[in-house]
């Protein structure tokens, strides 16, 4: 195999063909033995994607490293779901925090900054701490799904993501919510219980709220906006480029 920096469009279109069929465990699998040590999974301990991902990842591969960007806003039943997955499977997330305490934030940018730039708000505490926590890094596994978003509806299995300038992994792509949930139930996985109050898209505090019954998933992140991406997966900046195209979580 190639190093990541080598693949080629090519490379990437004869990947995603060969996994076209694999199941999520067989993706991983296949991740594993490509990338292995140098690959982590993100997760945001909001989302069943990213806990179903934690799930199988750890029974394929123990040694998993996991990472989730700590804003400082996050829910405390997010912080207690994090310590919770570490007692049950034996791992320590890393948590990488903006390098702005929320004091220095509203010194520079003024109070309440996701109120009024979402996009900075999350570039400064999102997008460039996730950069820090794919440095080094080969490859890297992401919970998003084609049904979660417009946005997302084009996601690969795999693609270079050229924000990070790293291999990107969605084994999830094709699932849907009911297999989701499926899997959550059938193998007692632990998720956030902020889901069945009526969040079903879990992030910072502030952006964050209950979905009315017929919104769309999402519609309870940053609402009375426009933005449905914090940036880490924007589609159609560059950032995700599968078989040489820009591209671009129900319990999420």
């Amino acid at each position: 195999m190639k190093q990541a920096q080598e693949l080629t469009a090519e490379d990437i279109d004869a990947i995603n063909r060969n996994l076209d069929k694999s199941s999520p465990q067989e993706i991983l699998g296949w991740a594993f033995k490509t990338f292995a040590p140098d690959i982590v999974l993100a997760c945001s301990f909001g989302g069943g994607s990213g806990m179903v991902l934690l799930d199988m990842a750890v029974r394929i591969y123990p040694q998993l490293r996991v990472f989730y960007l700590d804003t400082d806003l996050l829910f405390p039943e997010t912080y207690a779901l994090r310590d919770e997955v570490a007692r049950r499977y034996g791992i320590s997330p890393v948590g990488f925090k903006s390098r702005l305490t929320l004091a220095e934030q509203a010194a520079q940018h003024g109070d309440a900054l996701w109120s009024r730039d979402p996009d900075l708000c999350c570039e400064i505490r999102k997008v460039e701490p996730n950069r820090r926590a794919l440095e080094g890094e080969r490859a890297w596994i992401s919970g998003i799904r084609r049904d979660q978003a417009s946005t997302r509806r084009d996601v690969q299995v795999v693609s270079w993501d050229t924000q990070f300038n790293l291999v990107k992994l969605a084994p999830l792509a094709t699932w849907g919510e009911t297999q989701i949930l499926d899997y959550i139930h059938e193998h007692g996985v632990p998720y956030n219980p902020l889901y069945d109050q009526g969040y079903l898209s879990i992030g910072c505090i502030p952006c964050t709220r209950v979905v009315k019954p017929g919104e769309d998933p999402r519609a309870g992140r940053w609402a009375g906006t426009d933005k449905i991406e914090c940036g880490i997966h924007l589609p159609g900046d560059g950032s995700t480029t599968p078989v040489g195209q820009e591209t671009t979580g129900g319990i999420r």
